[in-house]
């Protein structure tokens, strides 16, 4: 037999949840789950108890959307979500049902919304690691050594007294993680395990 779940959230614990749950109510809710969680928290409980719960032919209710997510790719994956498992979705206060023609089509724009913002996002990255190339700026993964940066480095990490870590990746051209990534803590000049050969780093 199907019912109708609600979903109420507070954001702090001195907040009232009398508002939502008397909303729930008059929708015929007859399971409630009330939470006191930040919207911000992904990983909250209460939330996911109430998913869980919910079985197919439901209908999941809320007060407002943003009692549900606090960003439109998380509110679209939570109800896509709902939508497989053949679970309705309402949303009291902007008057949106999925098992509507009009709630779904609501759903169908916000869906193309996220996706443009996506694309937007991308577009924006390109632009902006084109942009730095363009200056001498490499974004991406770290510049790899050559044999030569790497005989370099030796020399200057050998140097008496020696160059920090930070200076000679400065004359390389790369970050200090790029070093380390070929000179460990035990391996650099000066210690005693260090041997003439750096290792290669874990991912190139």
């Amino acid at each position: 037999m199907s019912q109708l779940i609600g979903y109420a959230r507070v954001s702090t614990a001195d907040q009232n949840t009398a508002l939502q749950l008397d909303a729930l109510k008059v929708a015929g809710c007859e399971k409630i789950f009330i939470e006191t969680a930040s919207g911000a928290r992904q990983g909250r409980p209460v939330l996911k108890e109430a998913l869980a719960y919910a079985r197919e032919g439901d209908a999941f209710i809320v007060y407002k959307l943003d009692r549900l997510a606090r960003s439109l790719s998380q509110l679209i994956s939570t109800v896509n979500d709902l939508k497989e498992r053949k679970i309705e979705f309402r949303s009291l206060n902007e008057a949106i049902d999925t098992s509507t023609p009009a709630g779904r089509m609501t759903f169908a724009i916000f869906a193309a919304l996220t996706e443009f913002e996506r694309d937007v996002i991308r577009t924006r990255t390109k632009d902006g690691l084109a942009a730095a190339r363009a200056k001498g700026k490499v974004g991406g993964r770290p510049k790899k050594l050559s044999e030569k940066d790497l005989a370099v480095a030796r020399v200057l990490l050998s140097a008496d007294p020696p160059l920090t870590f930070s200076e000679v990746a400065r004359r390389l051209n790369v970050g200090p993680s790029t070093l380390y990534n070929y000179f460990p803590t035990n391996s650099r000049p000066g210690h005693k395990s260090y041997s003439d050969t750096p290792e290669l780093p874990l991912e190139a």
